[in-house]
């Protein structure tokens, strides 16, 4: 019987009415999808709460798997987008047929700008629009047959749900970090050390004479979510600020490419930083890819070194370096542009002497540095990081003391100084540093070498052609009455300087972290609203509890006021703050009714994705944000997972910094407060490939349709002209996207499934083949013939005992495709699927044994095939709770292997012997064998190493 495709099999349909094809597959796939939903197949139950059942499954093994948050497209997925949820679906229906209590749901992370564009460019409610996609991807989804308990699946967007992102957000408002007991405690324990007088109020005052808005700023500086005014990135042309990760490495939006600049805003901020040391140090606790550990460890930036404070005019400015012992080698300073003493350092006129490559051609230094600053804010972090040849800055017209040497060295600003790395401040120190070297010679400033060269060098900086930076030498030219370190190794002089600062209390050694407190406002309609009200006075106050969630308002105009992209000067307008009714509000307190003013920036669209696997756990809870038991249950730490967590994560490795980072933030705050028991909230994380398609351009380099393009003697044409093809990733905007309603069309489900499994290893790209899919489509019908008829649709399996070739081959089979399972390689697991069912092909019959055990090797791959073969093998309950089949040891050995006989390390011979063989059973057998004897000759036998079973090597003399 020949092999088809959809179109050419549609034509024996009438011959062949059970054939397995795409009409028949669609009402296979169909039907159980509904039996499932109707039976709540998947639905796995809590220890505790209304999602309990009152089974025992504390005794029961279980297994919490995820995926990362889908946002709502409005385009709807296309193929390449369940590669994820297929591969956590195989997985998790594994884990329920080998005896696991299994959590697998999907929620959507609703919130956020492209939702509000979207709905600004469409003149449709940004909640009308995303629920209506939310619909479109379910209904997708439900069709690739993905066992999620759906009583589980929640959206950021739902009152419900964002009410308790609001009082998590409460939380870490009023919690503060304890660096003695390194963990949150509650604010009011700090309040009560303040008003007992245990802590002191900085300026000497009583807390009780502290007005609102000063307990605000006191108690800013310690709240682990605060606001304050910070250097943020302003985009006007998006009408928010961004984080430094929404910014592209050219200083531009990664939505909308707009321009960005920095500008000093008032923000509410996460103390993200004072986790820093524990974010670096729980790695180790996780089952993470090594790269993406070491990613967050890049980000977080941890550096050992000393704060050291410079004298500037009556103020102080402190620096953070991690070369302390080069101190008397600093011959100037620079502040970062955006620095808060920049404006209260710089003199009315320059100082005499005053070079003019220091002042940029300005007239005052007040003008100078404004025009330094305005260009410096239309740069990004990267450019001004980026190692170029050419430096720039300018003289502030102030002058440093430096704290060892006493000299007076003059402050500059330079857009290489970032405020977001240690304190935006530098000690320059030239001789020793290539950046600072390049700034010297640019703009001739001094170099004093403090470190002995050993290289040939030279100690005059002024003669090298760059600087020399080295561990691995003695310190010179250091020495002041009270303090020497001349001739001590580089890390002797560092302990040396540092506690010399100390003692003077002029510095410290301290550690200090790339990472900077999160910025967590943005300005616009769509997004958490925080539950936070200002009084009169401006002094802020929490909402209670009993007053969450703070709904989102309607507005008749929920676009952001956007600017001209290009103009620096603007600021933020909030959409909420058009809804004067909703933003002036009564409220009692506790103090009676007052008129308060509500905070109207808006979460970021992060904030729904930093806890939402607490609410899989607990969907239903209305009285507290996750129960305890069922948390300890399904994230509590074990012996395997030390720091708890989700067992699977699985999402693509461009989250490796942003939503993981804020997420194991969040649940660590949680952690401390004692609201959860796990230390971490994901254990083990797995990365997953994408797909890519051929991208097909014009011309002028614009994306044609890519199905309609033809191939004719191996180019492409698309309307009659000739188009390139390459390479690219699968998406709407270069028109390649294949939608998956499509290929169920015309496969089946079952076929996109076990197709995209099959086309490579799970963590790597792999390239859309079209061709390609006919071998999975191909192989369910083979399948499906060797236990169907397809012309009566009844059983063709036999009730025959199988031979030992046939149980060899299915006990292989188990025992190969078991360990594929578990270690989440399925393409191999799909391969030796196939293999078995040739097997069975060329074997001319199926048992019914065999039928049953292949059909439940490949129910997680394809579930609605195999359901439905389970069920006319004459199974009436669903196999998703069949036992997984495990395979005979006796078949899984091979009879016999070979064994190489080697004489002098040159193969004489190859025996075929039991695996069981012991050396000395192995030996003898070698020894005795005619070809070995003849090779051996009459010769010594020096020495025999036997290997058992597969080598013996023998040494004559």
């Amino acid at each position: 019987m020949s092999e088809t495709t959809p179109a050419s099999g549609a034509a024996e349909a009438a011959t062949e009415p059970f054939r397995y094809g795409a009409a028949l597959a669609a009402e296979i796939e169909s039907r159980w999808q509904d039996l499932w939903e109707k039976e709540g197949t998947f639905n796995a139950p809590n220890p505790t709460g209304p999602l309990a059942d009152g089974s025992a499954v504390a005794a029961k093994p279980h297994s919490f798997i995820m995926d990362m948050f889908p946002y709502p497209s409005g385009t709807g997925l296309h193929v390449g987008h369940p590669l994820g949820y297929i591969a956590t679906d195989v997985y998790a229906r594994y884990q329920r047929m080998t005896g696991h209590n299994v959590l697998h749901t999907l929620g959507y992370d609703a919130f956020g700008l492209p939702a509000e564009q979207y709905a600004v460019q469409h003149g449709v409610h940004p909640r009308v629009s995303t629920e209506d996609n939310i619909a479109n991807m379910r209904r997708q989804l439900r069709r690739l047959g993905l066992g999620h308990d759906s009583r589980r699946s929640i959206s950021t967007i739902d009152p419900e749900y964002y009410r308790w992102t609001q009082w998590i957000f409460l939380q870490i408002f009023n919690a503060w970090y304890d660096e003695a007991a390194g963990k949150a405690r509650p604010i009011s324990e700090l309040v009560a050390q303040f008003e007992s007088g245990e802590r002191e109020v900085p300026g000497g005052r009583a807390w009780a004479e502290l007005t609102g808005v000063e307990r605000d700023e006191l108690l800013g500086d310690y709240r682990l979510a605060y606001s304050k005014e910070v250097p943020v990135n302003w985009c006007p042309g998006l009408g928010t600020v961004l984080a430094n990760e929404e910014v592209t490495a050219d200083g531009r939006s990664e939505r909308g490419n707009f321009p960005v600049f920095k500008s000093n805003l008032r923000q509410w901020m996460m103390r993200i930083t004072a986790y820093a040391d524990r974010l670096i140090s729980d790695l180790d606790l996780l089952d993470w890819p090594e790269a993406i550990k070491l990613q967050q460890r890049n980000w977080i930036g941890r550096s050992e070194g000393a704060r050291v404070d410079f004298g500037v005019g009556g103020d102080t400015v402190t620096v953070f370096t991690t070369r302390p012992d080069t101190l008397f080698g600093a011959t100037y300073m620079v502040l970062a542009p955006e620095h808060a003493l920049v404006d209260t350092v710089v003199p009315a006129e320059w100082p005499t002497g005053t070079r003019d490559e220091w002042t940029g051609g300005a007239a005052t230094p007040a003008e100078a540095v404004a025009a330094y600053r305005a260009a410096a804010a239309a740069k990004s972090d990267v450019e001004r990081q980026a190692d170029a040849k050419v430096k720039t800055g300018v003289f502030t017209g102030a002058f440093a003391t430096n704290p060892v040497s006493g000299e007076q060295i003059p402050v500059f600003i330079a857009d290489y100084v970032l405020m977001g790395y240690g304190t935006g401040a530098i000690m320059a120190v030239p001789a020793h540093d290539s950046r600072d070297f390049a700034f010297a010679q640019a703009f001739n400033l001094p170099m004093r070498c403090v470190v002995r060269p050993t290289d040939g060098r030279g100690e005059d900086p002024h003669t090298w052609d760059d600087a020399f930076d080295t561990y691995d030498s003695v310190l010179i030219n250091s020495e002041r009455d009270g303090v020497s370190l001349d001739g001590l190794s580089v890390v002797d002089a560092k302990a040396r300087i540092t506690a010399w600062l100390a003692e003077q209390g002029i510095g410290e050694g301290t550690v200090n972290f790339r990472l900077r407190d999160w910025l967590f406002s943005r300005q616009r309609y769509w997004g958490e609203p925080f539950p936070i009200v200002y009084d009169e006075s401006g002094a802020m106050h929490a909402l209670p509890e009993s007053m969450l969630p703070v709904e989102v308002p309607e507005v008749d105009d929920y676009s952001p006021h956007t600017y001209d992209p290009d103009d620096a000067t603007s600021s933020p307008k909030t959409p909420l703050s058009r809804n004067e009714d909703w933003v002036n509000v009564e409220l009692d307190l506790g103090d009676g009714p007052k008129t308060y003013r509500r905070e109207t920036n808006t979460m970021p669209n992060w904030a729904g994705s930093c806890w939402y696997e607490l609410r899989y756990v607990d969907p239903v809870n209305s009285t507290s944000v996750v129960d305890a038991a069922n948390e300890a249950y399904w994230m509590g730490p074990t012996a395997e997972k030390p720091a708890g967590g989700v067992d699977l994560y699985v999402g693509g490795a461009e989250h490796a910094v942003l939503h993981l980072l804020y997420a194991r933030f969040w649940h660590k705050v949680l952690h401390d407060l004692g609201y959860v028991s796990s230390v971490e909230p994901f254990h083990k994380l797995f990365n997953q490939g994408m797909i890519t398609a051929d991208v097909f351009r014009d011309d002028r380099g614009f994306p044609v349709p890519a199905a309609e393009v033809e191939e004719i003697d191996d180019e492409f044409f698309w309307n009659g002209e000739k188009v390139r093809r390459e390479a690219g990733k699968m998406g709407k905007s270069l028109k390649n996207a294949i939608a998956p309603d499509e290929f169920a069309d015309e496969y089946g489900a079952d076929t996109l499934r076990l197709y995209e499994m099959s086309m490579g290893p799970l963590d790597v790209s792999r390239p859309w083949d079209a061709r390609a899919v006919v071998g999975s489509y191909r192989f369910l019908q083979r399948l499906w013939r060797n236990i169907v008829s397809e012309i009566t649709g009844e059983l063709v399996v036999t009730d025959e005992e199988s031979d030992e070739a046939t149980l060899r081959a299915l006990h292989k089979t188990i025992d190969g495709i078991r360990g594929d399972m578990a270690n989440l390689r399925f393409n191999t697991a799909v391969a030796k699927a196939i293999e078995l069912n040739n097997f069975l092909v060329k074997r001319g019959s199926t048992p019914r044994s065999v039928a049953e055990q292949i059909v439940l090797l490949i129910a997680p791959l394809a579930p609605h095939i195999a359901e439905e073969l389970w069920r006319r093998l004459g199974h009436e309950q669903s196999l998703a709770f069949a036992d997984y089949p495990v395979a005979d040891p006796a078949y899984v050995v091979d009879e016999t292997v070979t064994c190489v006989v080697q004489i002098k390390g040159k193969v004489k011979a190859r025996l075929e012997v039991s695996p069981a063989i012991s050396d000395a059973e192995l030996e003898a057998l070698a020894l005795a064998d005619p070809t070995v004897v003849a090779a051996i000759g009459g010769a010594e036998v020096r020495k025999v190493i036997a290997r058992a079973p597969k080598l013996v090597n023998i040494v004559t003399g």
